[in-house]
């Protein structure tokens, strides 16, 4: 007989199901209620004639189930609820040392949000990857999110990629052109759970439809300022990148926003960005500005590289100190250079005479691609002619000139990864515009011509910029030397064949040099960084090295040619200009002083220099562009390189007045108006220092993992330099993670690990080493598989024995759960509660470690019961639900103070707006389209603010479910055994002795006995925190510690100690130890579960005080 409360198995569900409601309807009968391992809704109708298929699983709970199984149970739920025990898990199991601006981002604000809709707007170089990561892991292991798109501009694609998968092991797919054609008639987008995009392929025509019919629970976009939205007047201009910020807006639940130029000195711009992630949130400055008083901002934050410290309170960032090598070309080179120039010219006003429409006229700037070769080096010009000519004549032989058909965005192009901007470039070399056999056959003369004046300088080797470049590598490599820096010197140049060029050049010069760019794959572009790293003492790159490639360890960089787009230079120096950079940078610029391109580049870099010291900030290297507010640096360089202009206005243009009014609209170009200025660098030490004493520190991960691996079948061995070799994986296991699902949401794993570690620190040190951790596959599916196997016996309950005979009662484990109006789940949390049939409290379940595994069990306790541990679940599930409450309240709050506020002030502006137009239109004026405009974005506002009160009640409308039993473990008392447990009186005499010794030090303890940590005090002193574990002994005799205290000592070494008070009864002796787990001889009583340390090694390691 079916009935409420019972656990059914049957043909219907893949797993177990809790019965919650059971009713008969004529043929059927109704079945509701919830499968065991997954949590998955049941409502179903099943015919009488099928019932006998169902099978009632007889579980009562009579402590007979095995201990070992119960416990790899109960403490695999534990790992499930990690991130109750640990609020920084994701930083906690990942290879990132984040700094205290980092923690309070992610932590302190981002995941505070019910639903995040979140600018992260700090200044280049804070790690915005890294907090996006943390974002995206963290709300993956709360069980929060499956789904997660990241939009990148296409250059950045690899370093998501790799970001990802060095720094949080999550595995995500880069999905473009050839994954649709790969999956031709399915939408990629539903097929992966993780995947990187760039942001000019989506927002392609035919590619944002398909991911128009998708939802993700998380997109983050990166340099998402790229989709802003361009008011000209009352004119509102959507770019096609904008749309896509429309799409992926509406179809995501959270969306994460990074950029470092939010607002470039345009409020309204900037307004409309906001809109995106929430419509009409912020209407007016001063509401914006409130809120960053009020330090509640609820949709942005942006911190400036000055206020930007580590845990000592350091500066981050080195300094940078720029100089520019401005030279003069040879006689020979000037020749070519305006030989170059003419035909270069010539072809581009052809271009221009000829494409009639605008969108195509950027055909002309394409031609120019020869000028930019020419900059780079003679050699990169020469093998471009080459293949211009080679081409011609192939256009020759052809029956019919063909037409050049395509539109160019150079800007757009610009975005792109490196192999796809040289496939259009290759295009641009050889594009002609000629019109007749007779134009192609004059166009060959001349570039043959161009082509002999090159070899003639290559071949007496008087190339000005290459000497100078030999005199920068010397004065570099002796600057190096005067910091004490590594040897290094990384080149960038654009141009693959002047990378070429150089890198047999500097060979000559008796240099040790490597290359990189943009056409080697990622794993061979990370192993030239490691060969620069650790062998070379040059590195050539191209932009590639400036895109998902980090070179700190080098402080000089020599731009051999400065690229004409300034933001790519940004991005150079952000290779070297970072986080972890421990000297100043030395950056050289080469500029030749008598070519049009050299006279703007450098009237740039000297005005941008002269910026730097009014600003007293070399921050404007990392917005060059923003800097000249208002200007196309890329058009003016184009201009002048085209002759377009004349020269002198363009530098003219560029000289701009560096007053104070002009350093005003910088730094609000630069958004300092936005930056939050205060850190609290005090508070976010604490939230560390706690989550460290709280989490599941590895050495529980380590054990836990070989415990129930072998149990499953699995084979492993301890290497002789410590690490775990993972041989054999069991077939079970391996088809865990074979499931679809388990696959997209966790990846691949392998068929053995030769070397293995479970704590990030060695990790950080060992980069081969495979790191073992939450979220790891096959730890994952470890949990999965104990779910699967033991999870239905911890519900029989298990008894285990306790050697310090302080515990005798019953240990109830409830899964506590709070949902929201939205029917989305607030918070879950694991509720132990223990009961010795007279009182009940809460208590930390790691005391299973403590405990003995009884084999076989008879006795049932008679002094408690399930509903008793229930109303207690309940009440703790409530006091939990008031904690969730009061961080939504102040939420909501927020919300209504400043949104609702904003999106009332706008509806009354259109308001006012309306009345003035109506009254105009009744007097005949035509501004039936103004008017439409108006309705229609009063109306959206209107509906913005309807949801947002919606919102605001819903997300305060939170309920707690009936708290559900996982299971229970009866702790028995074993017979005392004298360094196992001194009486209360003992104990309590040797924790007044230590607190009493603690205070005369001038340190503030704090006795945490109760709470089960693994240490009895927190000392805190002025630059320490000691964590005290405290024996103390009627006589003299050995202590006994459990694993927990163990584990603790091991992983905190020089800030754990161990205080034993001797002759506690009649002559107290304090003796102190610290790091116990590395400093003393210990003994490991397995059938004890403590670990034995002998009173000789105490007495004669113990320093008395």
């Amino acid at each position: 007989m079916i009935k409420e409360g019972l656990v059914i198995k049957g043909p219907y569900w893949p797993e177990p199901v809790e019965v919650k409601k059971v009713e008969e309807l004529g043929k059927y009968v109704h079945i509701i209620g919830v499968t065991i391992y997954s949590n998955t809704h049941i409502d179903q109708l099943i015919p009488r004639e099928e019932l006998k298929r169902i099978k009632v699983e007889d579980l009562p709970l009579d402590f007979s189930a095995p201990a070992d199984e119960t416990f790899l149970s109960i403490e695999a739920e534990r790992y499930r609820f990690a991130s109750s025990f640990d609020p920084l898990l994701a930083m906690n199991i990942s290879k990132i040392d984040p700094l205290p601006f980092q923690i309070e981002a992610v932590y302190g604000y981002i995941l505070k949000l019910p639903r995040i809709r979140f600018l992260l707007a700090d200044d280049p170089g804070a790690g915005k990857t890294i907090m996006a990561g943390l974002v995206h892991k963290e709300l993956k292991l709360r069980g929060i999110i499956d789904r997660t798109l990241i939009v990148v501009p296409g250059h950045l694609k690899d370093q998501w990629r790799r970001e990802l998968k060095e720094k949080f092991q999550e595995h995500f797919t880069v999905i473009d052109r050839s994954s649709f054609e790969a999956l031709y008639g399915e939408n990629p987008w539903e097929r992966e759970n993780q995947v990187i995009t760039s942001m000019d392929f989506a927002k392609q025509k035919d590619i944002l439809p398909s991911l128009q019919s998708v939802d993700w629970d998380l997109v983050i976009v990166d340099e998402a300022h790229k989709m802003a939205a361009y008011r000209y007047g009352n004119k509102l201009s959507k770019t096609e990148r904008y749309k896509l910020g429309e799409v992926i807006s509406k179809n995501s639940t959270h969306l994460l926003f990074l950029t470092a130029t939010p607002h470039k000195g345009d409020p309204e711009n900037f307004r409309l960005f906001l809109d995106l992630l929430s419509p009409g949130f912020f209407s007016t400055p001063e509401l914006i500005n409130e809120s960053l008083r009020n330090k509640d901002n609820p949709l942005f934050i942006r911190r400036m590289k000055e206020d930007l410290r580590d845990f000592d309170g350091k500066p981050i960032f080195t300094n940078r100190y720029p100089k520019t090598i401005k030279f003069t070309l040879s006689e020979k080179e000037t020749k070519l250079y305006n030989d170059l120039s003419r035909y270069v010219i010539s072809q581009y006003n052809l271009a221009l005479s000829r494409i009639k429409e605008r969108k195509r006229r950027n055909i002309a700037f394409a031609l120019l691609i020869l000028q930019r070769r020419m900059a780079s080096s003679t050699y990169a010009l020469l093998r471009s002619l080459e293949r211009r000519k080679k081409r011609l004549e192939e256009l020759l032989k052809e029956p019919e000139l063909p037409k050049e058909e395509f539109a160019i965005e150079l800007e757009e192009i610009d975005d792109y990864e490196e192999r796809e901007r040289w496939e259009h470039e290759k295009k641009w070399e050889t594009l002609s515009i000629a019109e007749n056999r007779e134009e192609l056959r004059k166009e060959i003369e001349t570039i043959s011509a161009l082509i002999e004046q090159a070899e003639e300088i290559l071949r007496e080797e008087c190339e000005v910029k290459l000497m100078e470049l030999r005199k920068a590598i010397e004065e570099g490599f002796k600057k190096i030397r005067e910091i004490g820096g590594n040897e290094k010197i990384l080149i960038f140049t654009e141009s693959r064949d002047t990378m070429e060029y150089l890198v047999r050049k500097i060979r000559s010069w008796g240099y040790s040099v490597n290359f990189l760019h943009g056409g080697m794959k990622l794993n061979e572009r990370i192993n030239a960084e490691k060969i620069f790293q650790h062998k070379t003492q040059i590195m050539v790159a191209t932009e590639a090295a400036g895109e998902g490639i980090n070179l700190q360890f080098c402080h000089l960089m020599i731009n051999y040619d400065i690229p004409w787009n300034p933001n790519r230079l940004e991005q150079r120096m952000g290779r070297i200009h970072r986080y972890g950079q421990q000297k100043d940078v030395y950056i050289f610029n080469m500029v030749a002083e008598n070519t049009r391109e050299g006279k703007v580049l450098s009237k740039l870099l000297d005005k941008l220099d002269e910026i730097r010291r009014a600003l007293g900030s070399d921050k404007v290297f990392d917005v060059i562009g923003d800097v000249f507010y208002g200007k196309n640096l890329y058009q003016l360089i184009l201009e002048a390189v085209a002759n377009a202009r004349n020269i002198d206005e363009i530098i003219k243009e560029i000289d701009i007045q560096v007053d104070e009014s002009y350093i005003r609209k910088v730094k609000e170009a630069l958004g300092e108006s936005l930056a939050t200025k205060h850190i609290d660098y005090t508070r976010i030490k604490e939230i560390a220092e706690k989550a460290k004493e709280y989490r599941l520190i590895p050495e529980y991960v380590e054990e836990f993992f070989k415990r129930a691996f072998q149990k499953a079948g699995g084979r492993l061995r301890i290497r002789r330099d410590g690490f775990i070799a993972i041989d054999f994986i069991p077939y079970e296991i391996r088809k865990i993670a074979k499931e679809v699902n388990f696959r997209n949401r966790y990846g691949l794993i392998l068929k053995q690990y030769p070397k293995v570690t479970f704590d990030k620190d060695v990790a950080f040190k060992n980069p081969d080493a495979e790191f073992i951790s939450f979220g790891h596959p096959l730890f994952e599916a470890l949990l999965v598989w104990i779910k699967r196997n033991y999870f239905s016996k911890l519900r029989r309950g298990a008894a285990f024995e306790d050697p310090s005979g302080r515990y005798n009662g019953v240990l109830w484990i409830f899964e506590g759960e709070v949902r929201d109006g939205k029917g989305e789940i607030v918070g879950k949390k694991l509720i132990s509660i223990y009961d010795d049939g007279n009182k009940l409290e809460e208590i930390n379940p790691a005391i299973l470690w403590d405990l003995i595994h009884c084999q076989n069990n008879n006795a049932i306790p008679d002094f408690t019961s399930k509903e008793r541990a229930e109303d207690y679940a309940i009440a703790a599930v409530e006091k939990y639900r008031q904690e969730l409450f009061s961080e939504r309240k102040r939420q909501a709050d927020i919300k209504k103070k400043y949104g609702i506020r904003s999106l009332e002030y706008l509806i009354g502006e259109l308001d006012a707006d309306l009345a003035e137009l109506y009254e105009r239109q009744a007097e005949g004026e035509k501004v039936d389209i103004v008017i439409r405009n108006k309705q229609e974005k009063k109306r959206q506002y209107e509906r913005a603010l309807k949801d947002l009160k919606d919102e605001i009640e819903r997300e305060l409308c939170l309920t707690i479910s009936k708290p559900k039993l996982l299971g229970a473990v009866y702790i028995k008392p074993r017979v005392k055994i004298p360094e196992m447990i001194p009486s209360e009186e003992i104990e309590r005499i040797g924790m007044k002795i230590a607190m009493e010794y603690e205070r005369s030090q001038g340190r503030i303890p704090e006795d945490v006995s109760k709470e089960n940590l693994g240490f009895d005090i927190r000392s805190r002193g002025k630059d320490e925190v000691r964590y005290i574990e405290v024996k103390a002994r009627a006589d003299e005799g050995p202590v006994a510690l459990t694993p927990n205290e163990w584990f603790k000592a091991k992983r905190f070494k020089e800030q754990y100690w161990l205080y034993v008070v001797f002759n506690a009864a009649k002559n107290p002796v304090l003796k102190i130890i610290n790091n116990p787990a590395e400093n003393l001889r210990y003994e490991e009583k397995i059938e004890l579960v403590r670990i034995l340390i002998p009173v000789e090694e105490l007495k004669n390691k113990g320093v008395k005080v």
